[in-house]
């Protein structure tokens, strides 16, 4: 590399973002020795905010061979809520609706007559009291009642009192309640404001066709239990605005037959739920074939309960692989029952290799539940638990040998089970110039489902401890300007099969090295790109360029052997985007930290590219 082009390297990394530069400062500390890569066992992940989508089984060289299923996540994929840069919005927030535009405007609360009025004739209350009210004391209107007690007053005056209760249920969201003086004595001073607080006696819902209406009643009905409040109708008519199922929903409050009771209309047009996606991009291992072709179904609501139902398949020059899930909502509260499953055979075609005849067979299913504590427009907060079993074989045709322990921890027949349980935390928090996503998963490995288990200190097996945190920070600068900035930690207590390790290298972590040229237990990455618009056909046609900046460490348990555990890389992507169905994407890395290798794939050159069409 000539000095001209390693200054003007130099001087580009420094326009980065601080945080970039400050982790480049923290990561040169460790050392960046010169080392041969060690290449992916398995593949990286699509992040997709729709469904997790998972990469089958590659055989890398046989000094690293995959321990695990590679159709699994490498290091696990534990961020649905933080995918690709390619896969989070770009455009902010738009604005919430109103309450006039989800409610119409209100109407005043069917009350039963009161007392009749008494003319101008006075009387003197001694006290007054507030009956029938579930949301206010008689203490929050000590101060009005005061003021018409103890004196003469009319009735008509007396009247003020109720129009003033009614204004603050009114003023607190409570349309429908009301107060109103009920037909009493006046015995030894004391008045009586009787509140009727409203309360809906039916949800109608119209214009569903697959989803059942029931879907839409329970989950208002969440938020509308007596008494009736506006605000929380409109919060939870906002949560299904935002449902992948639920394309727009509009709702009015009529009045019901009896007195305080109000029948909530809810009008729903149902969004399109099936896709198919093909893909083709080139981030796979090249010892499978780098270039990925891939086929994806999603179909929302197939039962009408709101349940989803995904299919995947992916096929490499050596390597074919499918996986499926299915989730259905257990609650109106939106917590889920997930299922998960795939299998994946690949062997390895790199020229180096290929006289090895080596293989892989790989499946993989989990079970789990995901909750939300909080769900809205702005904000998610969720709690996942799964437990998760993988089953993988490395075999090797050369003289006939079949089965044979070529990975460190498989048994005799070159096989490795991780029986896991999985619990998950994640955050996001969006506005209309930003979003901020954050998501943590402890992995706790089990000697359940006959997985592999050594007693050697310093072998991997299914007893295991890690923790995966991740966080992603996306900002407008612009019209049609983003800034990304992507962070990734993994620390693990023990030696981990590679489907549960922490991997560098590639298009998703330091572009300007092969894909996972790293696999290390743990790990740590900071990478920050800069989206800026160059020419925009249309509306909805736009071309971006995005330089950036990738910096991340590595380093395994019980191993210090290892010569490099730091790379960097800098570039250039370009992206094309044709309305929601069509984008494409080249990134260009440049390496900042050598490291030895023979092959010349592209994405040892550091090109890499992905195209990705919404065919339904």
């Amino acid at each position: 590399m000539s000095s001209s082009y390693r200054c003007w390297i130099s001087s580009w990394i420094s326009a980065v973002a601080s945080v970039g530069l400050l982790a480049t400062a923290y990561l040169a500390t460790t050392g960046s020795e010169q080392a041969i890569a060690r290449p992916l066992p398995s593949d990286s992940t699509n992040h997709s905010l729709a469904h997790p989508t998972k990469q089958i089984a590659q055989v890398p060289p046989p000094d690293n061979l995959p321990e695990q299923p590679p159709n699994l996540p490498p290091a696990g994929n534990i961020l649905p809520e933080l995918p690709p840069d390619d896969d989070l919005p770009d455009e902010p927030l738009p604005p919430l609706p109103s309450l006039e535009e989800l409610f119409g405007e209100p109407s005043d609360p069917n009350l039963p007559p009161g007392v009749l009025e008494g003319g101008e004739e006075t009387f003197v209350v001694s006290e007054i009291q507030l009956a029938g009210s579930t949301v206010f004391s008689d203490e929050d209107f000590a101060e009005l009642f005061d003021r018409f007690t103890d004196v003469p007053i009319t009735f008509n005056e007396l009247l003020q009192v109720r129009s003033a209760v009614t204004q603050r249920y009114v003023e607190a969201g409570f349309v429908t309640s009301g107060a109103f003086i009920p037909p009493q004595t006046l015995e030894n001073g004391v008045v009586t404001v009787q509140v009727l607080e409203g309360s809906i006696e039916e949800i109608e819902v119209v214009g569903t066709s697959r989803l059942r209406p029931a879907y839409v009643r329970s989950r208002l009905g969440l938020v509308a239990q007596p008494p009736i409040n506006t605000n929380r109708l409109l919060a939870g008519l906002q949560r299904l605005k935002i449902d992948p199922l639920i394309e727009t929903v509009s709702a009015d409050l009529q009045a019901g037959v009896r007195p305080g009771t109000s029948v909530l209309r809810v009008e729903v047009s149902e969004a399109d739920a099936f896709d198919i996606t093909a893909s083709v991009d080139n981030r796979r291992s090249p010892n499978i074939g780098s270039v990925s072709r891939r086929l994806d179904l999603q179909a929302g609501n197939v039962s009408g309960l709101g349940d989803r139902i995904f299919l995947g398949y992916t096929n490499t020059n050596g390597s074919n692989g499918i996986d499926a899930s299915y989730s259905i909502p257990l609650s109106p509260h939106n917590t889920r029952l997930n299922f998960e499953g795939g299998y994946g055979g690949s062997r390895v075609i790199e020229d180096t290799f290929e006289v090895l005849d080596l293989s892989s067979n790989a499946f993989y299913y989990e079970i789990g539940i995901t909750h939300p504590l909080i769900e809205s427009p702005t904000q998610e907060i969720s709690l996942g638990l799964a437990l998760s079993h993988t089953n993988n074989q490395i075999r090797s045709g050369l003289d006939d040998l079949g089965p044979a322990p070529l990975v460190p921890g498989a048994d005799g027949d070159g096989r490795s089970k991780v029986s896991a349980l999985r619990f998950s935390q994640s955050w996001t928090q969006r506005d209309q110039r930003q979003v901020l996503a954050a998501r943590s998963q402890f992995n706790l490995g089990l000697n359940i489902l006959g997985a592999t288990n050594n007693d050697a200190t310093g072998i991997p097996d299914s007893q295991f401890f890690s923790w995966r945190g991740q966080g992603q920070w996306v900002r407008l600068l612009g019209e049609d300007a983003l800034f990304f900035l992507r962070g990734d930690l993994q620390l693990a207590t023990d030696r981990l099969f590679s489907s549960e390790q922490f991997g560098l290298g590639g298009q998703q972590t330091i572009r300007g090295y092969r894909q996972n040229a790293l696999l290390r237990d743990n790990g740590a990455l900071v990478s920050a790109e800069a989206r800026l618009p160059i020419i925009r056909f249309s509306r909805d046609s736009i071309v971006q360029i995005a330089p950036f900046l990738d910096v991340g460490t590595a380093w395994d348990n019980f191993d210090d052997s290892a010569d490099t555990n730091v790379l960097a890389g800098t570039g250039i992507g370009l992206i094309w985007e044709q309305n929601e169905d069509l984008s494409a994407r080249l990134d260009w890395g440049i390496p900042l930290v050598d490291l030895d290798s023979t092959s010349n794939s592209l994405q040892d050159s550091g090109i890499y590219f992905s195209v990705r069409y919404n065919l339904f």
